[in-house]
């Protein structure tokens, strides 16, 4: 009861937050400037939504290594697309992918335990890639997020060094630890050392396409920097993972216009919105419908088998 009164109570905030943004906006004004978003950044913004996705399948090829279960990776890389693009639109994305995950693994022969694994280890690499990025930018344009949290230089250096010291933490437990970490009586074994050196890696690489993805809409109307978008694009994310908001609807559109304040701007946002959520949720829903369909209409070798008498 409790989960969901935070979860609507959210989704109220996030509608408030997407109202202050748009109030003082008509709507000509946004859809001109959608209009007036040049056709080479969109197509850029595309090129890195895509590679953002493609790095995500990694996530889950690592994942059934980790585990013991590798697959090809076309297996992987379409229970990821799939799961992901219709996560991201749909809201608590863990537990909503996790699902999707479990219907397609699950054929596989991979038991719930081992969906279970999947996803922590995926929601793990999430984590490390933020927290790498997001300091990064804290380190190199620290005026960017004093600016859009209204925190002084100390506090921002505190950050840095908290968001970096987490993946450290992990490669160096990675290397060492040898037992298994017990949480809340369950036992869970770290993966080796290079799995976690690409987890750190394939992580940080996602987060920077998807920082490149909106920097190309956002550099077409502005003179924002990509570690300036970067920052952005990190707090709004953790915002938006924190929030469960589905899509971080609201939150990354008030976040960059409190950066970047003016219609361009927030039509740029939605353009984002539509090549990086949007598109891909549509995409998803189509594999997932012909994928389900393609695997429970019997061949016309089985149907021929199901003929032969016994």
């Amino acid at each position: 009861m409790i989960f969901k009164a935070v979860i609507v109570i959210s989704i109220g905030v996030a509608a408030y937050l997407l109202f202050q943004t748009v109030q003082h906006y008509s709507v000509a004004q946004i859809i001109n400037a959608l209009f007036a978003l040049p056709l080479g950044s969109l197509g850029l913004a595309f090129l890195f939504a895509g590679l953002s996705y493609a790095s995500l399948s990694l996530f889950d090829g690592l994942a059934t290594r980790y585990i013991g279960k590798p697959l090809p990776l076309w297996k992987t890389g379409l229970t990821s697309f799939i799961s992901l693009s219709i996560g991201h639109n749909v809201g608590m994305a863990a537990l909503s992918s996790a699902a999707i995950r479990y219907r397609f693994y699950s054929r596989w022969g991979f038991s719930s335990g081992d969906v279970g694994l999947v996803v922590i280890f995926c929601g793990t690499t999430v984590v490390l890639g933020l927290s790498t990025l997001g300091a990064a930018a804290l380190v190199l344009r620290p005026q960017d997020a004093e600016a859009l949290t209204g925190l002084g230089g100390g506090a921002i250096a505190t950050i840095a060094i908290v968001a970096a010291s987490f993946p450290v933490l992990y490669l160096v437990l990675a290397a060492f630890l040898r037992r298994p970490l017990t949480i809340r009586g369950h036992s869970l074994y770290l993966p080796n050392i290079r799995i976690a050196v690409l987890q750190v890696i394939i992580g940080t690489v996602n987060f920077a396409f998807v920082s490149a993805s909106l920097h190309q809409v956002l550099s077409a109307i502005s003179q924002a920097s990509y570690l300036k978008v970067a920052a952005i694009s990190v707090i709004a994310n953790v915002a938006a993972i924190i929030s469960h908001v589905p899509g971080g609807f609201g939150v990354l559109e008030a976040t960059v216009s409190y950066i970047l304040p003016g219609a361009k701007a927030l039509a740029a946002v939605i353009a984002f919105r539509v090549i990086y959520y949007f598109v891909p949720l549509l995409l998803g829903l189509l594999l997932f419908g012909v994928y389900e369909v393609a695997t429970t209409v019997p061949t016309p070798a089985e149907q021929r088998r199901s003929r032969i008498p016994e």
